[in-house]
């Protein structure tokens, strides 16, 4: 295992990856269900302001690394798991927990539930996207 072989960096990126979404699910999204209603707008702006930095910092060498070892180690098995996992993680981000999280900003309190759970089914499938992105990167370098 060389420290710059990119399965390396991908095991790092995958790892740190998977940190944030356990923490998110558990930690994160469970505080701002119990925001009261009259809390809730500047509750969920500072979440959204606070969150969208991590995001940026986690995924973009996530996607790089990503390209990085597609391109270094394309025939393995477990490049292409990585590739799954990441691509489901990201384009679960970009298609349902963003404009989840951007109507959660404007919706009256009555409908916030539905848009919370939402965002949690949302988390799920990042999560176990996570997962598996980071089991495509143990592959790699087992």
């Amino acid at each position: 295992m060389s420290p710059a072989a990119p399965a390396t960096w991908l095991l790092l990126v995958a790892a740190a990856h998977l940190g944030f979404q356990l923490t998110v699910a558990a930690v994160v999204y469970p505080a701002l269900r119990e925001v009261a209603d009259d809390a809730w707008p500047g509750a969920h702006e500072r979440h959204s302001r606070r969150i969208a930095p991590l995001v940026g910092v986690l995924y973009v060498p996530l996607v790089l690394a990503l390209a990085w070892t597609a391109m270094a180690e394309p025939d393995a098995g477990g490049t292409w798991l990585a590739l799954a996992g990441g691509a489901l993680s990201v384009v679960t981000t970009a298609v349902l927990a963003a404009p989840v999280h951007g109507r959660l900003a404007t919706v009256p309190a009555a409908e916030r539930p539905e848009l919370l759970g939402a965002l949690g089914r949302a988390d799920l499938i990042r999560t176990v996207g996570a997962v598996v992105c980071l089991v495509g990167a143990v592959l790699l370098l087992a």
